[in-house]
């Protein structure tokens, strides 16, 4: 970890700007993420370019389950960066987000310190190796190529939007007891949203922006074949026939894209040989696996009298 605690005239610290691109253009980002697993379209290949190229954090709105935290796993595979994820919550801090003090460590060295000077003392108790480095701080100190995932900004109170405005604005945590950590090697850095809240927009204008929906038909029996290669081709299309109908009905929840995988999973299990190469989904197994790709009771209810199968 590296602090500065050079001061400009203004007051504030120097920041070392380093932003090493890690893709060297669109098709690059398209075709590496395809390697893992992720198929990304126009969109999603070209806000991930320009969030690397520009090294300017990238906010990613949907449902839930479109691939919003997927991008970011498949991102740092794909990079061959370490993925720092800062999960958010109702009622989280700074002391979950940024930093805290092990105070019980700080407690022992006073206390080891005996008759010392307390300004020594205090030099040596407000140092790194007394530090507990959170998501962002980790990210921030690490000089290795790194993916930041703040996940679920939308379930966090306002107030941790004004802490993260330093962190996205110069990539920089000030620490008081110590100075300014700087980044040497800026992360590149997702903020996921299922827009439950409107986010502020001061948070808004430091951030990149793209919006992830439920993928069309054509992409999602790419991404079924890319993930189930044993599903026969006309199930595959069945699978995707069925699960968009169900995301047109007036649900709870409707099926992300992980649960038409694990469905598509589920019925070729499930079915007989003869069926599953005919592409055949029989009523009856529809009605019994129902619940892998719904998981609310009324929701289950709702799919069996429109689809006709209760």
């Amino acid at each position: 970890m590296s602090v500065n605690r050079d001061e400009r005239s203004d007051g504030g610290f120097n920041l070392r700007d380093s932003i090493q691109p890690l893709f060297s253009d669109v098709d690059d980002v398209r075709a590496r993420l395809k390697e893992t697993g992720y198929l990304a379209d126009d969109a999603t290949a070209t806000t991930a370019f320009l969030a690397d190229r520009l090294g300017k954090p990238l906010l990613v709105e949907g449902p839930a389950g479109v691939g919003k935290t997927e991008l970011a796993r498949a991102l740092a595979q794909a990079t061959g960066s370490e993925l720092v994820r800062l999960q958010c919550y109702e009622g989280i801090d700074e002391a979950r987000a940024l930093y805290e003090w092990n105070h019980a460590k700080q407690i022992l060295a006073i206390q080891a310190a005996g008759q010392r000077d307390w300004e020594a003392t205090k030099g040596d108790i407000f140092s790194e190796e007394f530090l507990l480095a959170r998501p962002l701080l980790t990210a921030i100190s690490r000089t290795e190529p790194t993916v930041l995932l703040i996940d679920e900004i939308d379930k966090a109170d306002v107030d941790i939007e004004g802490l993260l405005l330093e962190v996205l604005s110069d990539f920089a945590i000030t620490i008081p007891e110590m100075g300014t950590v700087e980044a040497t090697r800026r992360p590149i850095v997702l903020l996921t949203s299922n827009a439950n809240r409107e986010l502020s927009e001061a948070l808004k204008r430091r951030c990149l922006y793209l919006y992830i929906d439920f993928p069309d038909a054509g992409l999602e029996r790419e991404i079924l074949a890319s993930r189930v290669p044993e599903l026969p081709t006309r199930l595959a299309e069945e699978v995707v026939r069925i699960v968009g109908v169900l995301r047109t009905l007036d649900i709870r929840k409707k099926p992300s894209v992980a649960e038409t995988i694990d469905w598509g999973n589920t019925l070729l299990a499930m079915s007989t040989g003869a069926d599953a190469a005919a592409g055949r989904i029989d009523d009856s197994l529809v009605a019994k696996t129902l619940g892998v790709v719904l998981k609310h009771r009324p929701d289950v209810t709702t799919a069996l009298r429109e689809l006709k199968l209760g």
